[in-house]
């Protein structure tokens, strides 16, 4: 028996007894009280869509994604195949429970990882990365592995939490038995369906933030990029994610509008501010809210629990962010690292006795190459000439397409604010050096 979600993105998401039994997991319950993307509804009012809904829909693709790649592919049984899909589903559903209020707005409030007793992390990354702020990859690792949830997983399919985790962090060591099939290891090309850089995750998230932010930069041909996934197996027996050449367009399209909502959506001057704000209050030595390590208090941490902490608070910084007083955006600048040098505006401003607020974005194409070339360490996805024909040429993704090369330099937004009563008089202030480009 199952049960539907209905999602205005991909339609009626079909969920089994046991997923559904993961979803109603306080755990993951509570993604409905976590915007998908923050402070950007304040420029964008549609875009109010939680990640509890984002997850579903990544969950839906990742088993269409699935069934694509691994089209034609002769598993040992079917048990073996609907395991590995599950997995995969599971993994999709499940990658974003650690976010924290206003989703990546926060992040800086973690605590160290340490703290948060992770024990299926193994000694180096504990040693490398104890003493650093934990990331909401993190706090996923740690709801997996260290909660209620857990014994749901554990008990309920035949993966279990570990491997779950296993293919959110690469940095999770286990015996990879249960990713072997055919004497090949499928953990990497089951891992890029969840997070690479054609992932099913941003395939939803681009779809969705467009959806409802009205914005049309993200609109991608999903379906087309779907049918067209491969798998591919190299020269070292390692089983990596593959894409038809025919799709290839597609793919630019999809990288560039991932790039374009960045720039234009996720980098709005609106958002970026009140990001702003709210750091400066956690940074203030009165603040006291912190984000808890344990995961049981964390169950009860979402938007609505800060937002009430905000507007309770005395604190300046707390009362602008909760009653909506943005600063106000005097000087923007785009462009390399050489151009977006405010220094100059920040020193008249400073001689002014006029407060400032900073803001620096960078916009790149790809986390996964630099200036064109893949970073090490990231598996290779690969395009083939012509899956139908045996011995068809495949190509790193890098190599086969020219957008990495044309879009290899960061795009930098650097924006100063000011309070709103200074506005105009940091507006006259710049206004009288040659330097300034644009008043706003």
């Amino acid at each position: 028996m199952h049960m539907e979600v209905r999602d205005p993105i991909h339609g009626a998401v079909h969920v089994s007894d046991r997923e559904r039994a993961v979803l109603d997991s306080p755990y993951f319950q509570r993604l409905r009280n976590i915007k998908q993307v923050g402070f950007t509804e304040l420029a964008f009012p549609g875009a109010t869509h939680s990640r509890y809904l984002h997850s579903v829909g990544v969950m839906h693709l990742s088993g269409a994604a699935f069934d694509a790649v691994f089209r034609g592919w002769v598993f040992s049984s079917e048990q073996r195949r609907a395991e590995l899909r599950q997995c995969v589903r599971l993994a999709a559903l499940l990658h974003d429970v650690g976010h924290a209020p206003f989703s990546h707005c926060t992040e800086f409030a973690m605590p160290p990882l340490v703290e948060l007793g992770i024990e299926v992390y193994p000694d180096s990354v504990r040693a490398a990365r104890g003493a650093k702020r934990a990331s909401h990859e993190d706090y996923t690792v740690g709801i997996l592995t260290l909660t209620e949830l857990t014994q749901i997983l554990d008990r309920d399919f035949a993966c279990g939490a570990v491997h779950i985790a296993a293919l959110i962090s690469p940095e999770i060591q286990i015996a990879e038995d249960f990713f072997v099939d055919g004497g090949l290891n499928l953990r990497v090309v089951l891992s890029q369906i969840i997070s690479s850089e054609l992932d099913v995750d941003r395939l939803d998230y681009l779809v969705r933030d467009s959806f409802f932010s009205g914005a049309k930069y993200g609109q991608v041909d999903v379906d087309w990029i779907l049918s067209n996934l491969r798998v591919h197996r190299d020269s070292r027996d390692q089983v990596c994610l593959a894409l038809d050449r025919k799709a290839l367009y597609a793919f630019d399209h999809f990288i560039l509008a991932r790039y374009h909502m960045f720039v234009m959506v996720y980098f709005h001057h609106k958002s970026v501010v009140f990001e702003e704000m709210l750091r400066r209050y956690f940074e203030s030595p009165e603040c006291p809210y912190a984000l808890p390590a344990s995961m049981e208090a964390y169950l009860n941490v979402d938007d609505a629990e800060l937002e009430m902490h905000l507007r309770q608070s005395k604190d300046p910084w707390a009362k602008a962010v909760s009653e909506k007083r943005a600063w106000k955006r005097v000087l923007e600048l785009h462009g390399g690292a050489e151009d977006v040098n405010t220094s100059w505006a920040l020193g008249l401003l400073e001689e002014e006795g006029i407060r400032t607020l900073t803001a620096s974005s960078v916009g790149r194409l790809s986390r996964y190459t630099v200036y064109g070339q893949k970073k090490s360490g990231a598996a290779n996805i690969y395009v083939i000439e012509d899956s139908l024909q045996p011995g068809g040429r495949e190509t790193p993704l890098h190599e086969a397409t020219a957008i990495f090369a044309r879009y290899r330099d960061a795009r930098r937004i650097a924006r100063i604010y000011v309070a709103p009563q200074d506005r105009e008089q940091a507006r006259r202030v710049l206004q009288s050096s040659e330097r300034m480009p644009e008043l706003f």
